[in-house]
């Protein structure tokens, strides 16, 4: 069985380093929870990269909903890293560029047609420009049609080593047992990330179907609310309940 991962969302340098010092694995940095997770900031993600030495999986995504799209999005206005006019994609394209270029190599993205399946051309347009770079397909997942078919697809999606997925269009306490079933579709090439709403309690039950990663933003902040920054101590005990064994503090140079 592969180790167990915690991986945290972060929207800033001092929510990644109470991630780090807790014991997180890896992040996910967006901007924008409210619209659940938007492209960050370059100069945050640079920012990140100089603070901690946590792998960074940055969110490629313009609109809160999960098509490619067109026109002016104004809910981000990172100046910096998106181009103010044209398809969504072509900026999610730039944006993939300038990111590599400061130094990322891992992302988060997805899309799905109007149909409901995935949209197997935007996500090769977008790898191509972010390539090369390992990728998670986020939550676009639980809203394709069909799940058995997009697993399918993704076989055809090169770079992709990651699903997020609840197991439903909602959230782990309506997709639990479906998550935990599809546990068995795991590749070694392949593998789930439980997210969407994890709680304590999810975490044996998905272990014991054989998932060993897990995606956290919310159960990492006091009162769930995402106006509080992520808290050393949460992560360390949601890290404790992911390995089944103690973390010890983590002291950072930067602190």
């Amino acid at each position: 069985m592969s180790p167990p991962i915690l991986e945290v969302i972060a929207t800033s340098v001092p929510d990644a380093v109470a991630a780090e010092r807790g014991g997180a694995d890896r992040l996910e940095v967006v901007s924008a929870m409210e619209a659940d997770g938007l492209l960050p900031d370059l100069d945050v993600v640079r920012r990140l990269r100089d603070t901690v030495v946590l792998p960074l999986r940055v969110m490629l995504r313009l609109r809160p909903d999960f098509s490619a799209g067109t026109g002016v999005m104004a809910v981000v206005s990172h100046a910096s890293v998106v181009m103010a006019d044209g398809p969504d994609l072509e900026a999610l394209c730039r944006a993939a560029g300038r990111l590599r270029a400061a130094g990322v190599d891992q992302f988060v993205y997805g899309f799905l047609t109007t149909g409901g399946s995935l949209d197997l051309d935007a996500m090769h347009t977008l790898y191509t420009a972010a390539a090369p770079a390992g990728w998670t397909l986020h939550r676009a997942f639980d809203h394709a049609a069909d799940a058995a078919t997009a697993f399918a697809a993704c076989a055809r999606l090169p770079g992709l080593d990651r699903i997020l997925s609840s197991g439903s269009p909602y959230d782990l306490d309506a997709g639990l047992s479906a998550l935990c079933a599809r546990a068995t579709w795991q590749t070694p090439m392949l593998r789930w990330i439980a997210g969407g709403g994890l709680r304590l309690e999810h975490i044996a039950p998905l272990r014991q179907a054989g998932i060993t990663e897990f995606h956290t933003g919310r159960a990492v902040r006091h009162s769930h609310s995402w106006d509080a920054p992520v808290d050393e101590p949460l992560v360390r005990r949601l890290k404790e309940a992911v390995t089944g064994e103690s973390v010890l503090p983590l002291g950072h140079d930067g602190a």
